[in-house]
Formats: structure tokens, sequence, C-alpha cells
């Protein structure tokens, strides 16, 4: 019986393809059924997110990703990094747990759920953090969506000003062109393009992530999930995959995401809900309320 609802869930979660609600869907899976913690989504941990994130890597291919972003890339570079600074420095102004600031920043300096779950299993983040890094960046994703396009015909944004925009702005890769296509297919294609400037930035994230979190541990303790993801990356470079295999790969990446934030939610304690406060909401709103004007201004005048 437990087996057979977990394949459900499962399949469900795959249906629906949203990090946060895989995160909600494994909450709610154990306190229904209450399984035991010797159930083996608790002994797989985060491979599934690894396997994920590996997989991900083999869609990237960097001379791709730099040509067609090379106009912008400099300027997305320095986007990402003041963002993720900004966020670790008002988290620590805001006196939230140094795991949480870090998932945060993470998410909305680079891509999201992605990077959240990507660095996750690094800085050993309680599931309880990562629900609620998750929880706010669906919320925020929901709100652009609706926002943006909005703003952008109220503003005379052009199609590629919108596409960019989006791309600078808004948290994951979904979203982004979810707003985008509403706007126009041109912008659309724009902002996947440059989604993809900031979703490299992956690579010195989980390293850094490893150095800051993991620098006490010996070397054999390096995360070889990391490796992997770097060789995959390497791989997809020499080979020059073709659109057909990286969309299979794609969907398989986000297969093992799926499960892997399922995985998580089924560890959930609420007991220790009761040390979070409305500050990691407050964080978000404050990064984001800086992101969204700078970004516009980034690409309506440079």
């Amino acid at each position: 019986m437990l087996y057979f609802a977990f394949i459900v869930f499962a399949l469900i979660c795959l249906y629906i393809g949203n990090a946060a609600l895989s995160i909600f869907a494994g909450i709610f899976f154990t306190y229904l059924l209450k399984p035991p913690t010797t159930f083996f989504t608790h002994s797989l941990g985060t491979l599934p997110l690894q396997i994920g994130i590996v997989l991900l890597g083999a869609t990237i291919s960097l001379p791709y990703a730099l040509d067609i972003s090379s106009e912008f890339l400099p300027w997305i570079s320095l986007f990402v990094i003041v963002s993720f600074f900004a966020g670790l420095i008002l988290g620590k102004l805001l006196g939230i747990h140094h795991r949480l600031a870090f998932l945060l920043s993470s998410g909305a300096a680079i891509c999201g759920g992605t990077a959240m779950a990507a660095v996750a299993p690094i800085i050993k983040a309680k599931p309880q953090e990562l629900l609620i890094a998750m929880t706010i960046v669906f919320i925020l994703n929901a709100v652009a969506i609706i926002l943006f396009p909005f703003l952008g015909h109220y503003f005379g944004m052009t199609n590629f000003e919108f596409g960019a925009w989006s791309a600078l702005a808004i948290h994951d890769t979904g979203s982004v062109i979810g707003s985008a296509a509403i706007f126009s297919s041109e912008s659309a294609q724009v902002a996947a393009t440059l989604k993809l400037g900031r979703t490299i930035w992956l690579i010195p994230l989980l390293l850094a992530a490893n150095w800051i979190f993991n620098k006490q541990t010996q070397a054999t303790k390096f995360p070889r999930f990391i490796l992997f993801f770097i060789v995959a990356i390497i791989v997809n470079t020499f080979f020059n995959f073709n659109e057909q295999i990286t969309d299979i790969l794609k969907i398989i990446s986000k297969g093992f995401l799926m499960i892997g934030l399922f995985c998580i939610g089924s560890q959930f304690d609420a007991k220790e809900l009761k040390s979070l406060s409305g500050k990691p909401l407050l964080m978000a709103i404050m990064l984001w309320a800086a992101v969204i004007p700078s970004a516009y201004l980034l690409v309506k005048y440079f």
C-alpha cells in the first residue's frame, strides 16, 4: 500500500512539474500515510536531486551559452554576483539563519528552485529550510507571471527589452519563459537565451558553497556530484548534443529533481517550523524589490 501510494504521488509530481508543489506532496504523503523512518524515501536522501543536477549539466554547452549571451554576459555576471551577496548581507542584517539566507540568495541570483535544489545537499539544508525557500520563490514567481507582462506594456518595452528584463529579474526558468511568452514569442526566445547565462553560474555557486560550508572537512568529503556535473557540461560541450537530445535530458533531469524534492518533503518535521518567522519572506521581497528596477534600468539604458 505504501509503495503504491509513493508511485501515485511520484507520478503526480512528475505530471505537475513544480518544485514547491513536489515538496508539499512529500509532506502530505508523510502526514497522510506516516511511513516509518526506514522507508526508502528517507534513505535516498538527496541522491535523486544530485542525479537531476548532473543531467542538467549535460544540457549546458559552454561555447553555445557564451556565444548567444555574449553581449549581456558581463552584465548578467555582475547582476548575479551583486544580487547574491546583497541577499547574504540582507539575511545577516535580518538575523536569518545562514543556510536559509544562502538558499534564498542562490535562488534570487541564479535560477530559483533549481539553484536552491542544487545547493541544498552541499550546505546540508534542512527540509524545513528548503521548503520555506521554495515556497517563497513559488509565490514570487506566480506574482511575476501576472505582473511582469502588465508592467512591460505599461512602460512600453520592446520585445527584446522585456525578454532581457524577465531573464534577469524573475527567479525560475519556467516562470521567466512563461512571463515572456505572454508578452510575445520573440520575448520568450530572448528570455530563454539570456536565462542560460544565469544558469551557467550554477558551476561557481556549487564550488563556492562546498568551499564555504565544507572547508573543514577532508578532501574525500568533496561532493562527487559536483564533479559529475562539470564532467556532464564538458561532455555536452565536446559532443554538442542536438536540440532533441538536450530536450530529453531536460525532461529526465526535471523528473529526478521533482522526485528528489518529494523525498525531501517526506522528511519534513512541522515542529521545527516554530523556529522560523516571516523574516525570510521579507528578505526575499526586499531583494526582489531592488532587483526588479535595477534589471529594468540595465536593459533599458545599457
